[in-house]
């Protein structure tokens, strides 16, 4: 069944108007809460535990999660998903257990204002830069989710329908900043995580139990629908030996260790009201993301034997969609295809928010250091306009969901993750090196990727067919060695340069030491202020 042709298609419509004026409504209502910079860009640092664990939730529960793994699941079972949402989980508990008090303690804005503390200038702004440019790729895939979703829907072209979401969120992020995507993200992981459910219960109730449900599983590509390792039959994504098991620690890694120094994940920690209110609202939202998460992966291989096996091209994006069609009632359907919709926007006005931040905070800041708090909070508004421009223009360009919002924050891994995650807890780590670290993990990543593209990928396992596929997985594969080669460099370069380049002590956003006792998840906190 087409979107288009469903004989409800109007109330889905008339959902999705709703879920659009609320959104604008709740900018508007936020936009009177915004006094300065840090309300605009942290919620003035005081969410409760109930706003701010569905908002670091729905930091990448959104086309990915829902649209994207139901896809890769039909296809690739729970292999495909590796990647989110159990990748994003991993994220969220190691996050929570190593990194959360000291950031907080820190009173960081910006992911970057911890490496250019704790290191330089040089590799703030360049980090800065980096970012910003993977939140661009970030914003441009839910944009394409929500442009194909008008798509079905109404007949437009896809250019339309995502030049609508990009307008939409961006002025209602440019009005209410962190405090609209909040109190929208409460709302959205709400409702979503509701609806999900119900598809769930629905195709229970329809096929009489669960174990009926699971006995139509199956995917396309892969003959173990549930397995999330390797397997004898399938290798992982259909790759073996040494270059299957790189994409699959790659697929733990990009999202397990790429998210944590991603601006949009710290923003929204450092919101939160006090160190343990972060470290809680991590927890909570880690179970939340998996408990819900999973089900839009089920939901995608029971479809194999609902749907039929040989759905392809844009039907597979919407496979999310077809289920409930296929067993809600038309009023719930319109519910929750509004609801996805509003979903994609949740991802897109934090990564629009996460980069205006960091250009302003990392980059305008390092040559204007005494700009006043007014005009910081103009810049980072037009700045925030500028990106929703330049996501929209990669979008045009873009036609992918799953494997371009996951390809952010692979960059972000090979680059930024070992100065980050090392730099926090070994002193010996220096400017020299986390430089070094940046460039030796990106330079390698582009090397190994070309290299296996035309030694093995292309020659050996697609025989110079689909060329589109070839080269995503060509990034994912090189991905994890040139992490690996990131690590290397920061401690042999740190440990070479050591009086050359004498390391910092970690210190907050004042310039004072940051408290390095009691730092993991189930210490006490420094202070409750």
């Amino acid at each position: 069944m087409e979107l288009g042709a469903y004989e409800h298609a109007s109330l889905i419509i008339g959902g999705i108007v709703i879920i659009l004026i609320i959104r604008m409504i709740i900018g508007w209502w936020a936009s009177k809460k915004v006094e300065t910079n840090v309300d605009y860009v942290l919620a003035g640092r005081r969410l409760p535990l109930w706003m701010a664990a569905p908002s670091i939730m729905a930091t990448w529960f959104a086309a990915e999660t829902l649209m994207g793994a139901s896809n890769e699941a039909y296809q690739y079972g729970f292999q495909g998903v590796v990647f989110d949402p159990f990748g994003a989980t991993m994220c969220l508990v190691i996050a929570g257990i190593f990194v959360v008090r000291l950031a907080r303690r820190a009173k960081y804005v910006t992911i970057m204002d911890f490496f250019q503390h704790r290191y330089g200038k040089a590799m703030s702004v360049i980090g800065a830069v980096t970012q910003i440019i993977t939140y661009f790729g970030w914003t441009a895939a839910q944009i394409v989710a929500g442009g194909a979703i008008m798509q079905a829907l109404l007949g437009w072209p896809l250019a339309w329908g995502m030049i609508l979401v990009t307008v939409v969120v961006t002025l209602y992020t440019l009005m209410g900043g962190l405090w609209a995507d909040t109190a929208l993200d409460f709302m959205q992981m709400f409702l979503t995580s509701i609806g999900l459910v119900i598809i769930t219960v629905a195709i229970m109730i329809s096929v009489d139990g669960f174990s009926n449900m699971v006995n139509m599983a199956g995917a396309q590509y892969t003959t173990n629908t549930f397995a999330i390792w390797p397997t004898a039959n399938d290798g992982y994504y259909g790759y073996f030996g040494i270059h299957g098991w790189f994409y699959y620690i790659a697929a733990w890694l990009a999202l397990g260790l790429g998210a944590i120094p991603a601006q949009d994940y710290l923003q929204r920690t450092c919101a939160s009201k006090n160190e343990n209110t972060a470290v809680k609202a991590t927890f909570l939202a880690g179970a939340l993301y998996l408990g819900f998460g999973v089900l839009s992966p089920l939901i995608g291989v029971v479809a194999y034997g609902a749907l039929g096996p040989e759905l392809g091209g844009a039907a597979t994006e919407n496979i999310l969609i077809l289920m409930a069609m296929k067993y809600l009632p038309p009023a719930l359907v319109a519910v929750f295809v509004a609801v996805i919709a509003s979903a994609l926007m949740s991802t897109s006005d934090s990564s629009l928010l996460a980069g205006a931040t960091m250009f302003t905070e990392n980059i305008v800041k390092v040559s204007k250091p005494a700009l006043s708090d007014k005009d910081s909070l103009r810049l980072t508004r037009i700045a925030l306009l500028v990106s929703g421009v330049m996501s929209l223009g990669i979008a045009l360009f873009a036609s992918t969901i799953y494997k371009l919002a996951v390809m952010a924050n692979t960059s972000i891994l090979v680059g930024m993750a070992a100065p980050y995650l090392i730099g926090m807890y070994w002193k010996k780590a220096n400017h020299s090196g986390a430089l070094a670290s940046f460039f030796s993990g990106m330079v390698s990543w582009v090397i190994l990727t070309v290299t296996w593209m035309y030694t093995y990928v292309l020659p050996v396992v697609y025989e110079g067919e689909m060329m589109d596929d070839v080269i995503w997985d060509s990034i994912y594969i090189a991905s994890f060695p040139a992490f690996a080669i990131s690590v290397i460099f920061l401690i042999v370069v740190s440990l070479l340069t050591q009086k050359k380049d004498p390391p910092k002590l970690l210190t907050d956003i004042d310039g004072k030491l940051v408290n390095t006792k009691s730092i993991f998840a189930w210490s006490k906190a420094e202070t409750d202020d």
